[in-house]
């Protein structure tokens, strides 16, 4: 008896992620053209930009494979969409809602998010580099 409840909602469970699946949000990994980036105060700067926030923060988004399966595929849409809304070093040309505070995010630990940073080894910075990190974006936002 234990065994055919197991059975059926291993069945249930494998239908529903199955079913997850037809959702179409999630999985429209665009990359619009980077129209224009900030200047940068070093390419040391960029390439720390690069590694910790271009994923959510950019037109250049690398999309793990983990982003073309429901429902993880949501989260990570929505974190790009929402990213790419509030700060987008490829649209550097329109306004940006959060240019001003980027260094401070970083300052305060709020970004990168930490489950980011989890999947993303890279993006863990060490302390020299995140101070690097921080001055170089206070420094390349106040040249806006």
């Amino acid at each position: 008896m234990l065994k055919k409840i197991l059975l059926g909602l291993v069945a249930l469970g494998a239908i529903g992620f199955i079913a997850l699946q037809l959702v179409p949000y999630g999985r429209a990994h665009t990359n619009p053209p980077v129209q224009a980036e900030p200047k940068w105060d070093s390419p040391k700067t960029r390439e720390l930009a690069k590694r910790a926030c271009f994923d959510c923060h950019s037109n250049e988004t690398e999309w793990p494979w983990y982003s073309n399966i429901a429902p993880v595929s949501w989260l990570v849409q929505k974190d790009v969409d929402e990213g790419r809304e509030t700060l987008n070093f490829s649209e550097w040309n329109k306004p940006q809602r959060e240019a001003r505070t980027a260094g401070r995010n970083v300052q305060q630990g709020k970004m990168p998010l930490a489950i980011y940073v989890a999947l993303h080894p890279a993006a863990n910075l060490s302390a020299d580099e995140k101070q690097a990190l921080i001055n170089g974006l206070n420094a390349s936002v106040s040249a806006r």
